[in-house]
């Protein structure tokens, strides 16, 4: 457990709303809508499912391009496929993560794994988007795959908390992600009557997705489906169950270091500035898009 004297406080909470995504599955986003843009340095953040698919129904994500920025999948259930014009090709089932570092650019497409789709079932996870600094939008595409099982795990003394660090430190465990700037990501689940205090480092952005359940942050009210902000000052946020909650509670803790950089962006291009943002169409609309690395 982590111990400070400056904890940090909610300053927003934010209501998802329901969008289509892809080839027109619904996902519940509280990021970017017409009232909050981004949360620097996390662009997007997307909760898909949990759908119940019919046999043959299920939809993703066709191929697309990206450039100046990660792509980050999390998978609670079903299984995804994936391919890149990098040479890229992994299946995630769940628990698995995947680190699409798109960089200078890749067309990438994120579709349900064939078997999954022949006999539906339930599908569940999380993509967001983490900005890359201008010094790496032209870098190199990267790419990590992390099975469940490599995932590190964290647990309390009473076992009431668990936590998988996908990115970042927690309950004495490190990821085994590399990320590009400094980041925090991670799956907390609470049993009721649990109470631990997070470490969120100083000089990073925090917020808290509450995914199933409900629970106290620092001592204030979030539901299933809400966003809370958290201060900028201080280096641990605390989470509280109630004892006589009737289910547990599971939320996303992310965190990273604000860029502070000016951010244009157009559909699966993010940049600096207009101009870049241009040049990424252009290259495109005439093939340079996956060749263009460090220009």
């Amino acid at each position: 457990m982590v111990r400070s004297s400056e904890p940090r406080s909610v300053t927003a909470v934010i209501d998802t709303v329901r969008v289509l995504e892809g080839g027109g599955f619904p996902v519940c986003r509280p990021f970017p809508t017409a009232t909050l843009d981004h949360l620097d340095p996390f662009l997007l953040l997307d909760h898909f499912g949990p759908i119940d698919w019919a046999p043959n129904q299920a939809i993703g994500a066709p191929a697309h391009p990206h450039r100046g920025f990660e792509t980050v999948s999390y998978i609670l259930a079903g299984a995804m496929e994936h391919r890149d014009s990098a040479g890229n090709h992994g299946k995630l089932g769940p628990g698995d993560v995947q680190w699409m570092t798109a960089g200078a650019g890749v067309i990438h497409s994120e579709l349900p794994e064939p078997a999954f789709k022949r006999s539906g079932g339930v599908m569940h996870g999380f993509q967001i988007w983490v900005n890359l600094p201008a010094r790496d939008k032209l870098m190199a595409p990267r790419y990590q795959e992390v099975r469940a099982a490599e995932i590190p795990i964290g647990r309390s003394e009473d076992g009431k908390v668990e936590v998988k660090v996908i990115a970042g430190e927690a309950l004495g465990v490190n990821a085994k992600i590399a990320t590009r700037t400094p980041i925090l990501y991670q799956h907390w689940k609470l049993q009721p009557g649990a109470s631990i205090v997070a470490g969120v480092p100083p000089g990073y952005r925090g917020m808290v997705y509450v995914f199933a359940g409900a629970l106290e942050v620092a001592g204030k009210p979030i539901r299933e489906g809400q966003l809370a902000q958290l201060s900028d000052a201080g280096e641990t946020i605390a989470f509280t169950l109630a004892a006589d909650a009737t289910t547990s509670t599971e939320l996303l803790l992310l965190g990273g270091v604000p860029l502070g950089e000016p951010v244009a962006r157009h559909g699966p291009f993010v940049m600096n500035t207009r101009e870049q943002l241009v040049e990424a169409f252009e290259d495109y609309q005439q093939g340079r898009l996956t060749t263009r690395v460090g220009a």
